[in-house]
């Protein structure tokens, strides 16, 4: 097996060294890192002494020239990443997703580490290794955000309970990933969980631990330090608890003043605002787990009618501006200016169904919530333009804006900026 010919095309200049010898061993004797041009960053060469030559996935690469050469590409890619396009993403994603195969748990745990800070890591390994043994998952599983909410559930229902509460204990644990773990994990994986104040907890998460704390009162005490949940509600659930869990209950004195029902009532409505409108963060986060699901070649309408279901607005835009090669700060744009006119040619673009757009509308993170007014007259805008039409509007915008990009380049060259 060997490493496919498309991995010259993202660390060696075509024209300068040769990449395959008739050895079938790939050789470099003076690597250069190339991103888009010769002017952009480069790297010291000093700083790149591991890289100046080596050969591997030959017949008779020993297990010291793979795991090297994995690391380097690793490493390599972690340089240059934020200046890839997503063509070069997915050449480094192939290339490093054949290496894993090749290498042993202590290689691959070093990769982990490199790739886990990364906001755009490639999506096919950083799945594949946080899918791996908790020595190699772990720093992917603690500290990736390229790991979307799908992506933990589905690890927190296959894998061990290691890998989960390695999960619960993350920066931010959403309500649906918080689900996932109250129903496959145990007690170290939930007990972690509700420790963790980063961890959103949804009724029907609460009332899950209700039903576990049957078996194991200690949730109860862990809640009893949570400023996050409302404690009336929780009372009103009791009736459906055991006996032991009331009594555990009323032994830990709940808080039932009206401060503490305030505080509650503060951070619930705070929860509320901040799903309202964009966030530059949340849309970051999004736009990097946008990109790992196109690196996987799961992007499609389906992942649309996901996102409307959970009410994922953030992704939901960061998927439209994927799907349509535009530039993010494009989308951003147009939510920032209600745009509505905008979105529409770019859904009609796309071939979104009139069901899926009517709530993407909804869920989208304007600046200003829309009225019923505005996503009536959106949806009918969006019935009544011909999918033809819209392509053509939007090319004829494409083309308007590296115009426009052209004039400003020339006229920064002209009062020498």
């Amino acid at each position: 097996m060997f490493l496919p010919r498309i991995f010259g095309t993202i660390l060696i200049k075509y024209d300068q060294l040769p990449l395959w010898g008739m050895d079938k061993y790939l050789t470099v004797s003076d690597l250069r890192i190339l991103t888009r041009s010769e002017n952009d960053m480069k790297i010291k060469k000093e700083e790149l002494s591991a890289f100046g030559s080596f050969r591997a996935l030959g017949s008779d690469a020993n297990e010291v020239e793979r795991e090297q050469l994995f690391k380097n590409v690793a490493q390599l890619f972690s340089y240059v990443c934020e200046r890839c396009d997503d063509n070069q993403v997915e050449q480094y994603d192939e290339v490093l997703c054949q290496l894993a195969e090749l290498v042993e748990v202590e290689g691959r745990a070093e990769v982990a580490k490199m790739l886990a800070p990364l906001e755009r890591a490639p999506g096919t390994v950083v799945i594949k290794l946080a899918n791996d043994k908790i020595e190699v998952a772990q720093p992917i599983l603690e500290f990736s955000n390229v790991l979307s909410d799908d992506d933990l559930i589905e690890i927190v229902g296959a894998k061990t309970e290691a890998h989960r509460a390695i999960i619960a204990g993350r920066k931010l644990v959403p309500e649906r990933v918080g689900d996932a773990i109250i129903v496959h994990g145990g007690n170290e994986s939930v007990g972690k969980l509700v420790g963790n104040d980063n961890a959103k907890l949804g009724d029907a998460t609460l009332a899950r631990l209700l039903n576990k704390a049957d078996i194991d009162t200690q949730i109860i005490k862990n809640l009893r330090g949570r400023q996050d949940i409302d404690w009336q509600k929780i009372q009103g659930k009791i009736g459906v608890a055991s006996k032991a869990v009331r009594e555990k209950l009323d032994e830990i004195n709940l808080p039932s003043d009206q401060t503490s029902l305030d505080q509650a009532k503060a951070v619930v409505f705070n929860r509320i605002q901040n799903r309202a409108g964009f966030n530059a963060n949340s849309w970051r986060i999004s736009w990097n787990q946008i990109k790992a699901m196109g690196d996987r070649k799961q992007l499609d309408e389906q992942s649309l009618v996901r996102f409307c279901r959970f009410g994922y607005g953030h992704h939901f835009g960061a998927a439209m501006a994927s799907m349509l090669n535009l530039k993010q700060q494009f989308f951003v744009k147009w939510l920032a200016k209600q745009d509505y006119r905008a979105v529409v040619v770019a859904a009609k673009c796309i071939g979104m169904s009139p069901e899926v757009f009517e709530q993407g509308i909804m869920i989208l993170p304007w600046r200003n919530l829309p009225s019923l007014e505005d996503i009536a007259s959106t949806k009918a805008r969006f019935e009544e333009l011909d999918r033809s039409e819209a392509r053509e509007i939007f090319n004829l915008w494409k083309r308007h804006e590296a115009r426009n990009k052209n004039a400003t380049a020339k006229l920064d060259m002209a009062v020498g900026m």
